[in-house]
């Protein structure tokens, strides 16, 4: 669960590190959880994401997983850690900070409305694919929702806020209720691959349903609480039924990592193609074009990195 983190930040504040004297002007809050903010910040012209938080042992944990994804070679586009400091906040004290790279992208709900429900099968398949190099690299993201996803063009995906990550088989270490296994009384909370896939199955829900699933939040004694229900509000949605049978293995834990639940939905999403009708919902309909757009931005990167 997460809490309020008293630190504010306020717009057009310019930030210098204690040790290091890099400055960053801040531009606005991007998040926030229970160690700390995240804010959106400047500095010679690159944007960057700024983590101030309480606890120097506590961000540091979120350091080494930086560190650890960025000496993966396929993670050489994305953010990776640029500097490590503390700083004095408007209360006089000294807080730790962090900053990584950052790409300027809207958030996953705003960027669906902007540019339409058939983007949702390419983004869904990119954050997929982002989990999947976390769960490759031994981390569980933890606190995974539509606020800790942004969305850049052609549907590039960026994670949010790393304060949940947690090593594999460890207890999670922050969460959000309503996307929580152990709330909905389908599994611990130790951190495990399937953690994040039930999450995600949750994020779905919350993208095309949130008013039922919100009402069922409101109805539901916690010791009734199951993903039958939630399942059963995705058999019932015109846009998530589709890919019920997906969300319903999501749900009971039956995929072995995010690579399988990327596949079966790559697969998915393929199958509904060739087969869909003028009954298809709209977001299917657009795959096609998504998958090009993919090929293309992937092709991009390719020559970028061999150049």
């Amino acid at each position: 669960m997460t809490t309020s983190f008293k630190v504010d930040l306020r717009r057009g504040m310019v930030v210098t590190g204690k040790w290091k004297q890099g400055r960053y002007r801040v531009e606005r809050l991007l998040g926030e959880g229970a160690n700390g903010k995240v804010y959106l910040v400047q500095r010679d012209r690159s944007w960057y994401a700024l983590k101030v938080g309480m606890d120097a042992v506590d961000l540091q944990s979120e350091i080494n997983v930086l560190q650890s994804i960025a000496k993966q070679k396929q993670h050489g586009h994305e953010p990776f850690l640029f500097d490590v400091d503390d700083l004095y906040g408007p209360d006089g004290r000294e807080y730790p900070f962090y900053i990584m790279r950052y790409v300027l992208g809207s958030t996953l709900g705003d960027y669906l409305k902007q540019k339409g429900p058939e983007w949702f099968p390419l983004v869904g398949l990119n954050l997929l694919g982002k989990l999947a190099k976390l769960h490759q690299a031994g981390w569980v993201f933890g606190d995974l929702k539509v606020e800790n996803v942004l969305v850049a063009d052609y549907g590039h995906v960026e994670l949010v806020d790393y304060g949940g990550v947690t090593g594999v088989g460890k207890g999670i270490r922050q969460f959000t209720e309503i996307y929580d296994r152990g709330y909905w009384n389908e599994g611990s909370r130790s951190a495990d691959p399937g953690y994040d896939l039930f999450s995600f199955g949750v994020l779905c829900l919350k993208l095309h349903e949130s008013k039922r699933l919100h009402q069922l939040t409101m109805e539901l004694l916690p010791q009734n609480r199951s993903a039958g229900e939630l399942i059963q509000i995705a058999e019932l949605s015109p846009a998530l039924k589709p890919i019920a049978g997906w969300l319903r293995k999501a749900f009971a834990g039956q995929f072995t990592d995010a690579s399988d639940a990327s596949a079966a939905w790559r697969a998915l999403m393929h199958r509904r193609d060739t087969h869909r009708s003028s009954a298809t919902p709209g977001w299917l309909k657009g795959l096609v074009a998504a998958s090009a757009v993919l090929l293309g931005t992937s092709v991009y990167w390719l020559l970028r990195n061999v150049l």
